[in-house]
């Protein structure tokens, strides 16, 4: 790694991870979390998120089979309406094909989410993306 961000900036850290208390407060289950937390940082290449969220979604209770497909979930069977339409809005979010959120994937979203949990789907969504990204900077792998 190349820093330790965690010992060079605490109060920037602790204020980074003070997000995801907010959102294990939220209506939205652990597993949808882990889940879109998972499929973020597989599109962003994070090695050390990717290993987190996957050990955490099985904390959660999702099954391995589930995560593991979770990197081709369009053509997968184990995932609900819901987590589709949060895996398509976590996908849109993260890209920003055409510097937008499609109407479609928004539309699909709203028949899972209401106002506040949409929100924090997209909260938990950016906020990951932020994670990511500054993990990719300093080089955070996984502990063997």
């Amino acid at each position: 790694m190349r820093l330790d961000y965690s010992k060079a900036s605490p109060e920037g850290y602790r204020a980074l991870l003070g997000m995801y208390g907010y959102l294990r407060n939220s209506a939205l289950s652990p597993a949808l979390l882990d889940i879109v937390y998972l499929k973020v940082s597989q599109i962003n290449g994070c090695p050390y998120c990717v290993d987190l969220h996957w050990q955490d979604a099985i904390k959660a209770g999702v099954e391995g089979r589930k995560l593991n497909a979770v990197s081709n979930w369009k053509h997968m069977p184990f995932f609900t309406e819901a987590e589709r339409a949060a895996l398509a809005l976590a996908e849109e979010v993260t890209l920003l094909p055409d510097q937008e959120v499609s109407d479609g994937v928004y539309e699909k979203a709203r028949q899972y989410f209401n106002d506040k949990d949409l929100l924090d789907l997209s909260f938990a969504i950016a906020h990951m993306n932020m994670l990511n990204r500054v993990a990719i900077t300093f080089h955070k792998v996984p502990e063997k």
